[in-house]
């Protein structure tokens, strides 16, 4: 197979980009493409085009935000099975998962344009002092301008659509440097949506890793920046940014509670998809379990159970359920945590085997606080299972964590329920269902270091404009 050029999309495609490196298939290590970086001098060029497409559409009524938001909707759906080959070939996400992940995007910007009837303003009533009688005032939302997007590679398509439709929905620009495995996948829907009749320029694509990102959130015309990543790469990008509006969906270590009174065998296979499908590389994936004592032996039994059913392979096998990580490299720092926990003490109820880039589900026991798997991310397919006796052990236990995304609690009881609806240190929460359960209706986001602002439709679309107050006296 020859190797692709893989490079920026400023209104055309770019020659911008001298500095490459390889872009690697994660099932075989195959060299299949060189990224370009685009550098400051492709930031440059791509904020230029963005601020003169954002100044001569900044005006354009909100039928025809909805028009290009459903057109896009459309290009996605037609094209669905091409876009999920890259998805599975770039990023190694089984086909069937990256199916679904496009059907998800499509879905997710016709919600966006639904949502746009709901830009609703507040009047408010300026004579409830006395100065402010004979005078009338109210708000309305307006855009940002030009808006950056940086994106991870584990759903290029999902996460990519969070940040460009709510964007556009808004009435910004937007350029998108996604993680170099999801450029392909980027690409490709700028090159669709502009033949579905958006604007060139309105969303722009820059290819490359840290320093086209951070070039491109220090820039003085972009005005608004949307990160999703890992807790020290949004960090990094904050400071790089400086005064302006920043939205990021950062790291996580999710905890699933389990309660005495759940039922251990529903819960077990609900959280095994939650930590071990997509190879665990969501920041939502379950990752501590936490088991009333009572039923932890019955839970781990139905749990390691449920792990195994999992079929792991090819990630062009319909059947497969994990598919390779993203790198090899990214397989070591997760085997090399395991390892670290069990020369602390712990042990396996379900080892792990690595085959370069794919790495099988792991359960493990036993894990002491100071265990990396403890306190870290693991961003792999790898849960490690704890007991507890009480309400609040079990509260104590789950925010022992810097990481505050989304976490979940499975029980019958009400009252226990908003035990931990009141104190899990969480931005959202399930109960009886998994930490990975995510509908794109609702607010999404951390607390913690696990970020800030909201994702989801309507929330993503606030994030991405800005209230402005008129006052009138007439």
């Amino acid at each position: 197979m020859s190797v692709v050029e893989i490079r920026s999309y400023v209104g055309e495609p770019s020659r911008i980009g001298s500095a490459a490196f390889d872009h690697v298939r994660p099932v075989d290590g195959t060299v299949i493409g060189r990224i370009f970086e685009a550098g400051a001098e492709g930031v440059e060029a791509a904020v230029r085009l963005a601020s003169l497409v954002y100044q001569a559409n900044r005006k354009t009524p909100l039928h025809q935000r909805v028009a290009w938001l459903q057109a896009a909707a459309a290009a996605l759906t037609a094209n669905a099975d091409e876009i999920a080959a890259l998805i599975c070939e770039d990023v190694g996400k089984p086909i069937r998962s990256a199916r679904f992940e496009v059907r998800r995007g499509a879905d997710f910007l016709l919600g966006c344009a639904s949502a746009l009837s709901q830009m609703n303003g507040d009047v408010l009533p300026l004579d409830s002092t006395a100065t402010g009688e004979g005078r009338f005032g109210f708000t309305r939302r307006v855009p940002y301008g030009v808006v950056a997007g940086i994106t991870p590679f584990n759903a290029p398509v999902n996460l990519l659509v969070q940040k460009v439709g709510p964007a556009i929905a808004a009435g910004n620009a937007i350029i998108v440097k996604p993680a170099p495995a999801g450029t392909r996948t980027a690409l490709k829907l700028a090159e669709l949506f502009e033949l579905a009749g958006w604007p060139a320029g309105l969303y722009i694509v820059l290819a490359g890793d840290r320093p086209t990102a951070g070039a491109l959130v220090a820039h003085p015309l972009v005005r608004a920046v949307s990160f999703t990543g890992g807790t020290a790469g949004g960090d990094a990008l904050a400071r790089a940014a400086g005064a302006k509006k920043f939205v990021a969906e950062l790291g996580s270590n999710a905890a699933n509670i389990v309660m005495a009174d759940a039922d251990a065998a529903d819960a077990a296979k609900r959280i095994a998809a939650a930590a071990f499908e997509a190879s665990g590389q969501q920041c939502i994936s379950a990752q501590r379990v936490l088991v009333h004592r009572s039923i932890l032996e019955p839970f781990l039994e139905a749990f390691v159970a449920a792990a195994k059913g999992m079929k792991c392979g090819r990630p062009d096998d319909p059947t497969t359920d994990i598919g390779p990580m993203v790198s090899k490299a990214s397989a070591d720092r997760v085997m090399a945590m395991c390892a670290d926990a069990i020369k602390r003490g712990a042990s396996y109820a379900l080892a792990p085997t690595q085959q370069q880039a794919l790495v099988t589900p792991g359960i493990v026991c036993q894990v002491t606080r100071a265990a990396r798997l403890w306190e870290e991310e693991v961003f792999g397919p790898i849960a490690l299972v704890a007991p507890f006796d009480t309400v609040d052990e079990a509260l104590e236990l789950a925010n022992d964590s810097p990481f505050g995304l989304q976490g979940s609690v499975f029980t019958r009881d009400l009252g226990v329920a908003f035990r931990f609806i009141d104190s899990f240190d969480v931005g959202a929460m399930w109960i009886n269902e998994a930490s990975r359960f995510r509908l794109d209706l609702y607010p999404f986001g951390g607390v913690k270091q696990s970020g800030v602002g909201r994702e989801g439709i309507r929330y993503a679309i606030d994030e991405m404009s800005q209230i402005k107050f008129i006052g009138i006296r007439p």
